[in-house]
């Protein structure tokens, strides 16, 4: 077990009706409040508006930027760095998904960063200098709410990007905030969920088991509840388990003591999503099981681990050799099962961008370090496995 050191800022304010809480956690940051979301959906469910009537109750001056893209993009940061500018914001409050939390990092960055806000995004760097962020989650998917990354595209240079910037200082996590979530992206959010812990799990660390059995027991209960979510929407159980492990599948803490592996799925959807800007859970859902096929016949050696993942994942038995092979089956099998489309054909993608993706997905030979080392024609070998 590797050393480690872990630290998470946020405060989480989980379960039904913590937005009572709003006001208390912006007020000391002050009164010019930035409101930044979506395409609308905040105001369908009634949100928006409860979120209105407490800022207009005590007192706040807010400035909105809406319409914040799934896949979040550099010019809705640079307008919501403008807009704080202007309106010389103190603390941005998002509310919505993922999208919408990571975008208001960059955002809340941004404003202090001197130079093209492309070169933020782009740059190596650690946490930044940025306004205090609060937001009201409303997906259960990818754990923005409660880490310091980001993930912002450029479309003109087909680019997806992740980068630290900043924690929000607290989240709101009601579960029934996610009971209009379409059973579509509900299934995405899932597996949203599950690949963050995948890309740790499948680690050369064997003697690490604290992290091992957190893994297994977020990967177990996104195996119970996402079936329930999508049968009864308004299940509290489901809604309120799955949005527990989202925010914990994405902090780092079932990586504790882990050797790091790379996120080789992560690296490879990122650029699915930054040339068709397709949802980043299905995509995460339709390479994920066939990485996993070709790592395990381009190294044998890595079988342990998946026979692991069989038995104390999914329950199952047998010979190794066969259960290396049925937990990924049943992985394949629970996705489709939820409605998730299992190939790139089915989203209209082909092979036209094949090798440009995967020279991007492994800049300067960076999986090299996975689970099990990538080349670049690996993943163009993968990538047409998903056709």
């Amino acid at each position: 077990m590797r050393n480690f050191v872990h630290a998470i800022p946020t405060k989480l304010y989980f379960g039904e009706g913590q937005i009572r809480r709003l006001d208390e956690l912006l007020r000391p940051f002050g009164r010019r409040v930035l409101l930044a979301y979506g395409g609308g959906s905040i105001k369908r469910i009634g949100l928006y508006d409860t979120v209105k009537e407490i800022l207009d109750k005590g007192g706040y001056t807010v400035t909105e930027l809406s319409g914040i893209e799934p896949n979040p993009r550099i010019g809705s940061v640079r307008r919501g760095v403008e807009l704080c500018r202007e309106n010389k914001i103190d603390v941005i409050l998002a509310v919505g998904g993922g999208s919408t939390i990571d975008c208001c990092k960059a955002i809340a960055a941004g404003v202090y960063y001197d130079g093209d806000l492309w070169e933020m995004v782009a740059g190596d760097h650690e946490l930044l200098k940025a306004l205090p962020l609060v937001d009201v989650l409303t997906l259960a998917a990818t754990g923005s709410e409660y880490d310091a990354g980001g993930v912002i595209s450029n479309l003109e240079t087909k680019e997806k990007l992740g980068n630290v910037y900043t924690y929000p200082a607290a989240s709101i996590c009601d579960p029934t905030y996610t009971y209009s979530v379409s059973a579509y992206q509900t299934a995405a959010g899932t597996a949203d969920i599950m690949s963050h812990v995948f890309e740790g799990y499948f680690s050369r660390t064997e003697d690490s088991s604290l992290s091992d059995y957190i893994a297994e027991g977020i990967l177990k209960t996104a195996i119970k509840y996402l079936p329930v979510a999508l049968s009864e929407p308004t299940s509290y159980e489901a809604r309120a388990n799955l949005m527990a492990i989202a925010s914990v599948a994405c902090s780092g803490i079932p990586a504790y003591g882990k050797q790091g592996t790379g996120w080789p799925c992560h690296s490879m959807e990122h650029e699915l999503s930054a040339f068709y800007d397709i949802t980043h859970g299905v995509g995460l859902a339709i390479l994920t099981p066939r990485w996993m096929r070709f790592i395990l016949k381009k190294d044998p050696s890595c079988a342990w681990r998946f026979v692991r993942f069989a038995k104390n994942v999914w329950g199952l038995s047998g010979d190794d050799e066969t259960l290396a092979t049925a937990g990924i089956d049943a992985l394949e099998n629970f996705f489709r099962e939820a409605g998730i489309p299992m190939t790139l054909t089915e989203l209209g993608i082909g092979e036209e961008h094949v090798a440009e993706m995967a020279a991007h997905a492994n800049p300067d030979g960076y999986l090299k370090n996975a689970f099990v080392p990538l080349t670049t024609e690996d993943i163009e070998e993968i990538y047409r496995a998903c056709l």
